[in-house]
């Protein structure tokens, strides 16, 4: 009797493709291993420095401090309801940003005039330091969450019509000129070319106007605040309680990677959607 053995089956070779994305995420695990050493490489040495005399643990603070001040905070000071107001300022600028940006952009770019017009005074609004005007927004408006919101707005505004109307300015022209050929008329060519072929330059320009509308938020709240992020550093520095001031720019920089990464994420559906 004969016992037959059976040839073990060779795996298929891998395909391009596939080869291709099993090293696009080694890499992605790779750079994520290494953001993470270097973040945690920071935390050991800022925390050896204070305990050994480095640097002085009152003006500087500490990891162990700051984890010891944001728990205070929490059941002393309403920390989250700070958080909480500072995060709907930003959100609310950074929405009415884009909303006035697109209008103002598609406006300017359905008129030649319009835009020949309003460009120089965009630029120079662009370039003017908006820190200036948080004082005459705290006259017009008063101190509160409308003040601040309108501070916010005015940091990231400018620039991102410009940025906009650039986008727009730049789709090609020849799928433009087919659209008229068709027998569509300037709206077509912008909802069906010019605004499709935008969205890399609007999400782009998302990405950089939640920082800036954070930015502003803050600039806001140092000013005309007596609730958010902003208020805890200006009244921590004033009553020297440094470990509050480090604590809340920490919350800062969460919250900003956070908004960083939620566009990201939305990007990044969009593009595999719309396979850009």
């Amino acid at each position: 009797m004969t016992i037959k053995l059976k040839k073990r089956e060779t795996p298929p070779e891998l395909t391009r493709q596939e080869k291709f994305v099993k090293a696009h995420r080694r890499h992605h695990h790779k750079i994520s291993a290494m953001r993470l050493m270097v973040f945690l490489f920071f935390l050991i040495l800022w925390e050896t420095s204070s305990d050994l005399g480095w640097i002085d643990s009152f003006f500087f603070s500490s990891p162990c401090r700051v984890v010891k001040c944001f728990v205070t905070q929490i059941h002393t000071n309403s920390l989250l309801s700070h958080i909480g107001v500072t995060l709907f300022e930003t959100i609310a600028s950074f929405l009415l940003v884009l909303l006035v940006s697109l209008a103002v952009a598609t406006l300017l770019w359905y008129s030649a005039n319009l835009s020949e017009v309003a460009e120089p005074y965009l630029v120079v609004l662009n370039s003017l330091p908006k820190s200036a005007l948080a004082p005459l927004f705290i006259v017009w408006l008063g101190t509160g969450s409308t003040t601040i919101i309108v501070a916010g707005i005015s940091v990231a505004v400018f620039g991102s019509i410009i940025s906009f109307y650039t986008g727009f300015q730049q789709v090609d022209q020849e799928k433009i000129t087919l659209i008229y050929t068709l027998g569509g008329n300037r709206r077509d060519a912008f909802t069906k070319v010019v605004l499709p072929g935008s969205i890399p330059i609007l999400l782009s320009t998302a990405k950089v106007n939640i920082g800036l509308a954070l930015v502003g938020v803050i600039i806001g709240e140092f000013l005309a605040a007596r609730r958010g992020l902003g208020y805890l550093i200006i009244y921590g520095s004033q009553v020297f309680q440094l470990d509050m001031v480090i604590t809340s720019i920490i919350i800062l920089c969460i919250i900003a990677l956070g908004f960083y990464k939620s566009i990201q994420m939305i990007e990044h559906h969009i593009r595999k959607r719309f396979k850009m």
